[in-house]
């Protein structure tokens, strides 16, 4: 089974290129050919229909809708050239992978810039049917085709376990100050100066013969008072720590996937398991 892939270059010398290099990679590729200006069929002005399918109509096996056919046909119109050949199915992938490596156009990308300077492709602005425009007759290629292609993705969850921070409860552990009234005795002594007069009468012995010298006596008296003093001591201490320790937790979900379930008409032959457009452009 095989596949018609098309691919436009800036040049014929690139899709030449391009040609030989699909030879060289080995690649199984049958009606390999190079499409310009100088194709049969060419047209200078206006586009292909279903009647005047100009130079495609030498690709048999080619099935592409008429925006990109006329998107091909203006890149061939600005001076490019256009690659079309068949592959065989199993091969396609890697006959993409030369081809994107030889330097082809991306054909949306340039079409997008064709576009912003104006130019659109006539079917768009003359509101016609693909009929009108002549979609190519829908054709097989080793006995099959598709003329549109939609796609069910398939969605598989997974389960993703992490872990998080959450509050179990705690302390507050909060000082204060309180005064408590304390009552202690104290043994004080106080000094007296007392001061006397005696009566004397007697003789002035020998030994008083500085009796008539002036002299002072001094004699202070003293006394206690209570003195407060404070000393602190560290009596006793709060101490607030935490410990942590590790458990395994058993986490049981469900995940969901998508699953297909295809139905199959039975008066239509089918062939392998899937389905691809006979064109794939690059």
């Amino acid at each position: 089974m095989s596949t018609t892939i098309t691919a436009l270059f800036d040049s014929r010398s690139d899709a030449e290129a391009a040609k030989e290099r699909l030879k060289s990679a080995r690649v199984d590729a049958d009606h390999v050919h190079v499409h310009d200006k100088s194709s049969a069929g060419y047209k200078e002005t206006g586009y292909s229909t279903h009647e005047d399918r100009g130079f495609w109509d030498s690709i048999k096996n080619a099935f592409v809708p008429d925006e990109d056919r006329h998107t091909y046909e203006e890149g061939v119109r600005r001076g490019g050239a256009l690659l079309t050949a068949d592959v065989d199915d199993d091969r396609v992938d890697e006959a993409v992978r030369v081809l994107e490596e030889a330097n082809s156009i991306d054909i949306d990308d340039r079409a997008s810039q064709w576009r912003s300077s104006g130019w659109d492709y006539p079917g768009a602005a003359a509101g016609a049917t693909g009929a009108a425009l002549g979609s190519f007759d829908r054709r097989e290629t080793a006995g099959r085709t598709a003329e549109q292609e939609e796609a069910i993705p398939i969605v598989e969850e997974q389960l993703v376990v992490g872990k998080r921070d959450v509050s179990r409860g705690g302390v507050r552990v909060r000082s204060y100050v309180t005064e408590t009234p304390v009552h202690e005795q104290i043994r004080l002594r106080n000094e007296r100066v007392n001061v006397e007069r005696r009566a004397v009468d007697q003789p002035l012995s020998a030994a008083d013969t500085d009796a008539f010298r002036e002299r002072t006596i001094d004699m202070t008296a003293t006394g206690e008072e209570a003195v407060v003093g404070k000393t602190a001591r560290v009596v006793e201490e709060v101490v607030v720590s935490k410990t942590a320790e590790e458990h395994v937790a058993e986490v049981d979900d469900t995940v969901r996937r998508t699953d297909v379930e295809v139905d199959r008409d039975t008066d239509v032959e089918t062939r392998g398991s899937t389905f691809r457009d006979t064109d794939k452009r690059i």
